[in-house]
């Protein structure tokens, strides 16, 4: 590894949740630097496989059978691991099934890629930072103590990061916390799509797009804040990462800077050349207590350890995703895209 970047033509590469949206955004960024020794591991419905269509892989396993693989043999199957597979529902209620899938994996998967010598990044969440109070600080791993997430999904994510830190796994690891990432080869992510998915389908269905008010006084509906991250980013900055030498612990991927929800649908109906109209509507009660109002990735972290690319702006991220992906309903890979 270095300063240049994997050799990743000849780089073995296991991605778990490779069939859902980051990680099958990653598979695509790694077939576009030339690494095709890639397996894939999931549990992907039929909706979500169509994804893999121009994706380019050597075999796809369950997540049951990358365990096994990951220190099966006397050779060391893959180079590096990235465990994006998750379930990704902040709204999810079964704590069991959320420590099964999001923390006991995680740390099974990562215990034996360590054991083999591997280079192991896995996906932690923006939600691991609750409201914030506790700030977003991605340098002080004891600060994971004080973080109060509102959900039982950054709750899961969270105690990974926990383990991480007390078996001494961040200076040998690497800890993505993904801030509001969106992009194209979200669609099969239903209710959990982002509001760049679903406002565009309001405005081509309706023509208005709906935001939900705000219930705190500070902040006027429609101007509840977020780290808008469009997911070209998101695997450029998860790659540079993954072949940094100096790179360990935990990192906030986000754009740095918070933007509106009103400036995001601004963005949709400027990318369909249509007039803007917004409707502000009610929350739904039982998110109300866990709504979080502001984000915004302290990303010092991240540029000091020399990521110096340029983060898309979100009017033109926004624009590239509507025009070149949601209007002609394309997936990562299908056509020559600009950007792409």
């Amino acid at each position: 590894m270095g300063e240049g970047g994997a050799p990743w033509p000849e780089a073995r590469v296991l991605v778990t949740g490779g069939a859902g949206f980051i990680g099958s955004a990653l598979v695509w960024e790694l077939n576009s630097r030339g690494c095709r020794k890639i397996v894939i591991a999931d549990f992907a419905r039929r909706e979500e496989r169509k994804i893999l269509g121009p994706l380019r892989f050597e075999d796809y396993i369950t997540p049951e059978a990358a365990l096994s693989r990951v220190t099966g043999g006397a050779r060391r199957e893959f180079d590096f691991v990235f465990h994006m597979g998750a379930c990704s529902s902040t709204t999810e209620t079964n704590a069991d099934y959320l420590r099964r899938n999001n923390y006991e994996y995680s740390r099974d998967l990562a215990e034996r890629a360590l054991a083999a010598g591997t280079r192991f990044v896995y996906a932690s969440s923006a939600a691991t930072y609750g409201d914030g109070s506790a700030g977003m600080d991605d340098t002080d791993p004891a600060g994971l103590e004080r973080l109060k997430p509102l959900n039982l999904y950054g709750k899961s994510k969270n105690d990974m990061d926990l383990y991480a830190w007390r078996h001494g796994w961040l200076d040998r690891v690497v800890a993505l916390k993904y801030f509001n990432v969106f992009g194209p080869n979200e669609g099969h992510k239903g209710d959990m799509r982002s509001v760049v998915h679903k406002s565009f389908e309001q405005a081509m269905r309706g023509g208005v797009i709906r935001l939900f008010r705000s219930y705190r006084p500070d902040y006027a509906d429609g101007e509840q804040k977020r780290d808008f991250l469009y997911i070209k980013d998101a695997t450029e900055i998860t790659l540079y990462l993954a072949t940094h030498e100096g790179a360990r612990g935990i990192y906030n991927v986000g754009s740095g800077r918070a933007r509106t929800w009103s400036d995001l649908a601004m963005a949709v109906f400027a990318a369909l050349g249509r007039e803007p109209h917004i409707e502000y509507v009610e929350m739904p009660e039982n998110i109300r207590e866990y709504y979080q109002y502001f984000t915004e990735a302290n990303i010092g972290k991240l540029r000091a350890s020399g990521y110096a690319a340029p983060i898309r702006p979100l009017e033109g991220a926004v624009g590239d995703y509507v025009r070149n992906y949601l209007l002609p309903g394309r997936a990562l890979g299908e056509g020559s895209v600009e950007g792409g």
